[in-house]
Formats: C-alpha cells, sequence, structure tokens
C-alpha cells in the first residue's frame, strides 16, 4: 500500500510563545498599549512649548504725558530791566575825577571795557577831546567797535547806543544839562547807572531815594 505522507511535525523551537501555567513558568512580557506621548524636552533657551505672545497693552506708564502747556496769559521771552542806580556825591569840579575812579572800579571788578559808557554834563573827558581832533567820523568809529570805554558829552549822547552800565559825571555845564542828560543815561544803562555829582541835584531829577556809595 502506498505510504501516506507523514504530517509535518512542528518541533517545539519553532513554536512561538506559549502561555505558560500560572504556576512555575514566566508569562511573556506584554507589548507596550500605545498612550500619550510625553512631551519632547525643551530647546536650550526656551523653556516650555512656545506660546503665542500676547498683543502688548499699554498703560498708563507706557503712554508718554504731554507737556502741559501755558495755562495763563503768553509771557514775553525778554523783559525789559530797569538798571540799578548808584550816587557817588561828589562836587562839580571833583565829578570827573569820580567817575573815572568809577570806571577803574568796573573794569578790575571783571566788567569788559566795550561795556561802559561815560557821559559828562560840562566839559568834555581828555579822551573825547583827543578823538574828536581827528574827526566825528574816526571818533564814532571807536564807538561802533564797542572794543573799549566810550567817552561823549550830553550834547551828542542821544547818539551813543546802550552799554550795559553808564556812568555820568554831573561836572557843570548848563543848569538843563543834568535835567537832560539823567533820563537819557537811564534809558542807556543795561544793568547799572554810576551818577557822580551833587546828590540834591540828582534826586531832584531821578527821584528821591537814589542809593548812594562809593563803590559800584
Amino acid at each position: 500500500m502506498p505510504l501516506i505522507p507523514e504530517e509535518p511535525q512542528i518541533h517545539e523551537s519553532a513554536q512561538g510563545p506559549r502561555a505558560t501555567p500560572a504556576s512555575g513558568r514566566t508569562a511573556p512580557t506584554p507589548r507596550p498599549v500605545p498612550g500619550p506621548r510625553s512631551a519632547a524636552p525643551s530647546r536650550p533657551g526656551r523653556p516650555g512649548p512656545p506660546r503665542p505672545t500676547p498683543p502688548v497693552q499699554r498703560t498708563q506708564r507706557d503712554v508718554v504725558p504731554a507737556m502741559p502747556g501755558p495755562s495763563g496769559p503768553a509771557v514775553p521771552a525778554v523783559t525789559a530791566a530797569t538798571p540799578q542806580i548808584q550816587l557817588i556825591p561828589a562836587s562839580a569840579e571833583g565829578a570827573l575825577d569820580a567817575a573815572e575812579e568809577a570806571v577803574d572800579l568796573l573794569l578790575e571788578s571783571g566788567r569788559a571795557p566795550g561795556e561802559v559808557l561815560v557821559i559828562t554834563t560840562g566839559a568834555q573827558h581828555p579822551w573825547a577831546e583827543h578823538e574828536l581832533s581827528f574827526g566825528e567820523a574816526a571818533y564814532w568809529s571807536q564807538h561802533d567797535s564797542g572794543d573799549d570805554v566810550f567817552y561823549t558829552d550830553a550834547a551828542i549822547a542821544s547818539r551813543a547806543a546802550s552799554r550795559p552800565v553808564v556812568v555820568v559825571a554831573v561836572n557843570g555845564g548848563p543848569a538843563t544839562a543834568a535835567a537832560t542828560v539823567l533820563p537819557l543815561a537811564h534809558a542807556r544803562a543795561g544793568a547799572l547807572l554810576i551818577v557822580c555829582g551833587d546828590p540834591q541835584q540828582i534826586n531832584s531829577v531821578l527821584g528821591a531815594g537814589v542809593g548812594a556809595g562809593a563803590g559800584v
């Protein structure tokens, strides 16, 4: 009779894991069950997952305060200042010498020569006489340059420009000379007006209460 091929035998070594009884044999390791993945490690410098940046909200600190405007009427930028008036008592004969001493003290205290104007009511200062001998054009050109003390007299003082300090020597002249030149000198003085002469005569023109003193 023909041989019936035997069924292939499956060797035990080829078989898959077999369930073993609870006693005596170790159960196969279970496959891991897919679950939620743990978060990927953060990149250096970025702690945690990136989040959308919220819009920046401006607070009161972020708002630049507006500069307050003037609350009242506009004030002029330049206000005319009233010059200080100083009286140096002197006779008509000694007024010019007193004015010279006042000029010396001004220069020693730091005033620039070009800041001083000297006006006489009587005889001209020797410097003015000397410079006028070269003609009025040369004389007034020195006034315009503003480099030195300028000396003039009451008759032509209205042509002189303003300077920070004006010194007036009431050294005689017509009776109306002081009354004419002192208001002019007051208008020309930017910071200080020094008047050398008779205090009673000066106060009658400029008003009582003019300060008297020997210094500047």
